[in-house]
């Protein structure tokens, strides 16, 4: 089923900062299947597992592919903590996924067939901004809200400006 687009322009409802992690693969060689095949399925099957536990932090998530060898997952993040601690949870399967690739390295058999890649970017609040026209939540709307873009303001200077109630420090008095 696909969500109905949101008429007009609205922006994403984050309150504090954003964490963001960009994830993928390359296929370096496409005749090596039995190399980056398990690669390409492992993802999903993480995304799965943190589907079913929302309290490990994932918000949200987008697959994508920037071309025939290579692809890759944006996922919004609760905070950088969750995501460290998804990381190195010893239940999870990136865990047991890393220590398979780590063996292979350690044992000569990773041969330059398939390529791994991440960037982990923790976004200030204020150092970021979002607009969608005529779409449905995506992105970092559909990971933290969509709301129409006047409570955020109009313009991108405006919306880069926004400072949400919980991140606003209380004046000193007296």
């Amino acid at each position: 089923m696909f969500a109905k687009p949101v008429a007009g322009r609205t922006t994403a409802h984050v309150e504090g900062d954003a964490v963001v992690l960009l994830i993928g693969m390359r296929i370096n060689h496409f005749w090596a299947v039995h190399h980056w095949l398990p690669v390409l399925t492992a993802m999903p099957r993480m995304l799965r597992e943190l589907g079913k536990e929302p309290e490990r932090g994932l918000l949200g998530h987008v697959l994508l592919t920037a071309s025939p060898r290579t692809y890759y997952v944006v996922q919004y993040w609760e905070s950088k903590e969750k995501l460290y601690a998804y990381a190195h949870a010893p239940d999870m399967f990136h865990r047991r996924a890393w220590g398979i690739l780590n063996r292979k390295e350690k044992q000569g058999k990773a041969r330059r067939h398939v390529g791994l890649w991440h960037e982990a970017y923790v976004v200030p609040e204020g150092s970021y901004e979002a607009i969608y026209f005529d779409m449905p939540a995506f992105g970092l709307a559909a990971a933290h809200g969509q709301v129409p873009v006047e409570r955020r303001g109009r313009t991108a200077k405006d919306r880069f400006g926004y400072r949400s109630e919980r991140a606003k420090v209380p004046e000193e008095t007296g």
